[in-house]
């Protein structure tokens, strides 16, 4: 069984939808940017080390660190996972996470801010914020991440509704839950007289 969620949806967290993912495929493609790569990544990276198991034999029981994924994870990008959806990438890689699937995302992750306001009102912005990876460092800009697993999308694919990178992220999800099948809660051992 598997399943499709968002990986910070809130409803995840409620233990009869938490246990039925097996692994999870994480959609970074159109991700323009934004703040929340530290979140995302450090909660992904997490594993499973210890079941946490209720009293009473209750079907109840705790992952041990919380929210961890139980199974494999991917990563799904395209060209437009720019400034957040390059460094999401390239952390998953750097910590690996999991494989990226798809093709190498934009290379953009140098930010801006707003800096002058103009005697008109309009404003304009200046580079700020440059991103150093440990080992990379600061060659993410202007070249992206590259996928582990390269499908493009063609225009065909997009008019016929098709998403072969989806398709491709499902199939490597599938194989390496073959090869190395999610943790799951121990039974409970029979209770002696």
């Amino acid at each position: 069984m598997y399943g499709v969620g968002e990986v910070l949806d809130p409803d995840a967290n409620r233990s009869e939808i938490r246990f039925q993912f097996q692994g999870l495929v994480v959609d970074v493609r159109y991700s323009r940017g934004g703040h929340t790569s530290q979140l995302v990544i450090e909660r992904l990276a997490r594993r499973v080390q210890a079941y946490q198991l209720a009293r009473h034999r209750s079907p109840e029981t705790g992952d041990y660190p919380e929210q961890a994924p139980r199974g494999p994870v991917v990563f799904l990008a395209n060209q437009w996972s720019g400034s957040d959806g390059d460094i999401v990438s390239a952390m998953a890689r750097q910590l690996d996470v999991g494989p990226i699937i798809g093709v190498r995302t934009w290379g953009g992750v140098v930010g801006i801010d707003g800096r002058f306001t103009l005697v008109d009102g309009t404003s304009v912005t200046q580079p700020r914020y440059a991103t150093s990876i440990r080992g990379p460092g600061f060659s993410l800009e202007n070249h992206g991440v590259d996928p582990d697993i390269e499908i493009p999308m063609t225009p065909a694919d997009y008019a016929a509704g098709r998403d072969p990178q989806l398709d491709a992220g499902i199939a490597e999800l599938f194989r390496r839950l073959a090869e190395n099948p999610a943790s799951s809660p121990p039974e409970i051992p029979a209770l002696s007289s």
